[in-house]
């Protein structure tokens, strides 16, 4: 048999492997820098909110969506929360926010309130940092950023692109 027939053969017989999805290209944001964000600052968590309820009643909301669910945890008095929040807000993120996530605040208090969400996470004893951001595929409801959960803890050390360009990545 010719080497040519042995290889399409071969070709033929292997399975086809499923394409990896294409990554999200995140939306430009206008703004150079933090400091241009519009002031003030979100308060983006809500002390008295039941944590429990909003955390499932979002995960509903994104099965049904097809969008991932972002759990963002943190406090009011963290200002890299607060910065996160200001880009999510942008004008530029919404759309692309709304289109790939559905989002839900918890307010961790000072790491001693609704810790119950992280640790149904596998997230045991305190955060590392905040803002702690699950990102959760609503139909495994598996944390698809693990290891990653604290990694804009200091966001203030990014631009507003740098974290849309992290938020994309996981879209």
């Amino acid at each position: 048999m010719p080497r040519s027939l042995l290889l399409a053969a071969a070709l033929v017989a292997v399975p086809t492997l499923p394409l990896a999805a294409a990554p999200v290209a995140a939306p430009r944001v206008p703004i150079a820098t933090l400091n241009q964000l519009p002031q003030p600052l979100p308060l983006p968590y809500d002390a008295a909110a039941d944590a429990r309820s909003a955390v499932a009643a979002a995960k509903a909301r994104a099965l049904k969506g097809h969008r991932k669910l972002l759990i963002d945890m943190g406090g009011n008095w963290c200002l890299d929360c607060r910065l996160l929040a200001g880009v999510m807000e942008l004008p530029a993120m919404r759309g692309f926010m709304a289109r790939h996530y559905e989002v839900v605040t918890v307010d961790i208090g000072r790491f001693d309130k609704n810790l119950d969400v992280p640790a149904r996470y596998g997230i045991k004893g305190r955060l590392a940092g905040v803002p702690a951001l699950l990102i959760v595929d609503p139909k495994t409801d598996r944390v698809v950023n693990a290891g990653r959960e604290t990694a804009l803890a200091d966001a203030r050390s990014l631009t507003p692109q740098g974290l849309a360009d992290w938020l994309a990545q996981w879209a």
